[in-house]
Protein backbone atom coordinates (compact mmCIF):
# COMPACT_ATOMS: atom_id res chain seq x y z
CA UNK A 1 0.00 0.00 0.00
CA UNK A 2 1.17 3.32 -0.89
CA UNK A 3 1.83 5.83 1.96
CA UNK A 4 0.12 9.05 0.65
CA UNK A 5 2.15 12.13 1.41
CA UNK A 6 2.00 16.04 0.39
CA UNK A 7 5.98 17.85 -0.22
CA UNK A 8 5.71 21.79 0.91
CA UNK A 9 7.49 24.85 1.97
CA UNK A 10 8.85 24.46 5.15
CA UNK A 11 7.57 26.45 8.40
CA UNK A 12 9.12 27.47 11.26
CA UNK A 13 6.64 25.37 13.43
CA UNK A 14 8.47 22.46 11.53
CA UNK A 15 11.74 23.10 13.13
CA UNK A 16 11.67 20.52 15.95
CA UNK A 17 10.80 17.75 13.29
CA UNK A 18 13.37 19.09 11.01
CA UNK A 19 16.17 19.10 14.15
CA UNK A 20 15.52 15.41 14.83
CA UNK A 21 15.93 14.45 11.11
CA UNK A 22 19.00 16.29 10.91
CA UNK A 23 19.94 13.94 13.67
CA UNK A 24 18.86 11.10 11.59
CA UNK A 25 21.37 12.48 8.86
CA UNK A 26 24.16 12.66 11.09
CA UNK A 27 24.52 16.26 11.62
CA UNK A 28 25.84 18.08 14.20
CA UNK A 29 22.72 19.35 15.66
CA UNK A 30 21.81 17.81 19.28
CA UNK A 31 18.68 16.65 19.85
CA UNK A 32 17.77 19.05 22.30
CA UNK A 33 18.26 21.66 19.92
CA UNK A 34 14.62 20.95 18.26
CA UNK A 35 13.74 22.49 21.71
CA UNK A 36 16.37 25.66 21.53
CA UNK A 37 14.44 28.97 20.82
CA UNK A 38 17.66 30.45 19.46
CA UNK A 39 18.09 27.24 16.72
CA UNK A 40 13.98 27.77 16.26
CA UNK A 41 14.93 31.73 15.60
CA UNK A 42 17.96 30.88 13.44
CA UNK A 43 15.64 28.26 11.57
CA UNK A 44 13.37 30.94 10.68
CA UNK A 45 15.27 33.54 9.55
CA UNK A 46 16.98 30.72 6.80
CA UNK A 47 13.82 30.35 5.96
CA UNK A 48 13.38 34.07 5.28
CA UNK A 49 16.24 33.98 3.15
CA UNK A 50 15.49 34.59 -0.94
CA UNK A 51 18.65 32.63 -1.43
CA UNK A 52 17.32 29.49 -0.22
CA UNK A 53 14.21 27.31 -0.09
CA UNK A 54 13.70 24.78 2.36
CA UNK A 55 11.21 21.86 1.64
CA UNK A 56 9.21 19.31 3.99
CA UNK A 57 7.57 16.17 3.23
CA UNK A 58 4.57 15.37 5.20
CA UNK A 59 2.63 12.60 6.04
CA UNK A 60 -0.68 12.31 8.25
CA UNK A 61 0.68 16.02 9.64
CA UNK A 62 4.19 14.45 10.24
CA UNK A 63 7.12 15.93 9.25
CA UNK A 64 9.06 12.54 7.63
CA UNK A 65 11.10 14.16 4.97
CA UNK A 66 12.90 17.25 4.11
CA UNK A 67 15.25 19.06 1.43
CA UNK A 68 17.23 22.43 1.75
CA UNK A 69 18.40 24.11 -0.87
CA UNK A 70 20.11 27.56 -1.72
CA UNK A 71 20.79 29.29 -4.74
CA UNK A 72 24.48 30.51 -5.43
CA UNK A 73 25.68 32.84 -8.07
CA UNK A 74 29.15 31.77 -10.02
CA UNK A 75 31.58 34.39 -11.47
CA UNK A 76 32.00 31.94 -14.46
CA UNK A 77 28.63 31.36 -15.40
CA UNK A 78 26.24 33.45 -16.13
CA UNK A 79 23.46 31.40 -14.30
CA UNK A 80 23.02 30.57 -10.87
CA UNK A 81 23.42 27.03 -9.84
CA UNK A 82 21.23 25.25 -7.50
CA UNK A 83 23.21 23.33 -4.32
CA UNK A 84 21.49 20.90 -2.28
CA UNK A 85 22.66 21.12 1.79
CA UNK A 86 20.66 18.18 2.98
CA UNK A 87 17.83 15.66 2.11
CA UNK A 88 17.10 13.15 4.75
CA UNK A 89 13.53 10.70 4.68
CA UNK A 90 13.52 9.31 7.68
CA UNK A 91 14.66 5.58 7.96
CA UNK A 92 11.19 4.09 8.60
CA UNK A 93 9.89 5.80 5.41
CA UNK A 94 12.23 5.36 2.38
CA UNK A 95 11.55 3.27 -0.33
CA UNK A 96 8.27 5.21 -0.82
CA UNK A 97 8.96 7.98 -3.70
CA UNK A 98 9.36 10.49 -0.75
CA UNK A 99 13.25 11.49 -1.52
CA UNK A 100 12.00 11.37 -5.07
CA UNK A 101 9.58 14.22 -4.94
CA UNK A 102 11.34 16.06 -2.43
CA UNK A 103 14.09 16.04 -5.19
CA UNK A 104 11.66 16.57 -8.33
CA UNK A 105 10.37 19.79 -6.83
CA UNK A 106 13.43 20.92 -5.74
CA UNK A 107 14.33 20.72 -9.41
CA UNK A 108 11.33 22.68 -10.49
CA UNK A 109 12.22 25.56 -8.24
CA UNK A 110 15.85 25.72 -9.97
CA UNK A 111 14.45 25.50 -13.45
CA UNK A 112 12.16 28.31 -12.30
CA UNK A 113 14.52 30.31 -10.96
CA UNK A 114 16.90 29.81 -14.46
CA UNK A 115 19.32 27.52 -12.69
CA UNK A 116 22.06 25.83 -15.35
CA UNK A 117 22.89 22.73 -13.06
CA UNK A 118 21.87 21.18 -9.69
CA UNK A 119 24.90 19.70 -7.26
CA UNK A 120 25.07 18.21 -3.61
CA UNK A 121 27.48 16.74 -1.60
CA UNK A 122 27.74 12.95 0.17
CA UNK A 123 30.04 11.09 2.06
CA UNK A 124 31.86 8.58 0.56
CA UNK A 125 30.26 5.70 2.85
CA UNK A 126 26.45 6.85 1.83
CA UNK A 127 26.55 4.64 -0.85
CA UNK A 128 22.96 3.48 -0.65
CA UNK A 129 22.58 7.17 -0.84
CA UNK A 130 24.90 7.35 -3.84
CA UNK A 131 22.63 4.92 -5.96
CA UNK A 132 19.63 6.72 -4.77
CA UNK A 133 20.95 9.80 -6.52
CA UNK A 134 22.10 7.67 -9.87
CA UNK A 135 18.83 5.98 -10.23
CA UNK A 136 17.15 9.77 -9.90
CA UNK A 137 19.39 11.04 -13.29
CA UNK A 138 22.41 12.76 -11.28
CA UNK A 139 25.98 11.74 -11.41
CA UNK A 140 29.45 11.65 -9.97
CA UNK A 141 31.39 14.65 -11.15
CA UNK A 142 34.38 14.79 -8.96
CA UNK A 143 35.63 15.15 -5.64
CA UNK A 144 34.77 17.55 -2.62
CA UNK A 145 37.80 18.39 -0.47
CA UNK A 146 37.37 19.56 3.24
CA UNK A 147 40.02 21.55 4.86
CA UNK A 148 38.50 21.43 8.75
CA UNK A 149 39.34 25.01 10.31
CA UNK A 150 37.81 23.77 14.19
CA UNK A 151 38.97 20.37 15.06
CA UNK A 152 36.31 19.86 17.51
CA UNK A 153 34.05 19.28 14.84
CA UNK A 154 35.31 15.96 13.73
CA UNK A 155 37.03 14.83 10.29
CA UNK A 156 34.56 16.30 8.10
CA UNK A 157 32.69 18.76 9.85
CA UNK A 158 29.81 17.03 10.71
CA UNK A 159 29.14 13.94 13.40
CA UNK A 160 30.32 11.43 10.95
Amino acid sequence: METPFHIRPARISDWPQVAALLVELGRDVSPSAAHNPSYEIRFGGHLALRETRTLVAEVEGRVVGFLDMEFRQRLGHPRPQAWINDLVVTASMRGRGIGSALLAEAETLARKRGCFRMSLETANWRTDTHRFYERQGWTDNGKWFVKLLDPSWGKTGYNE
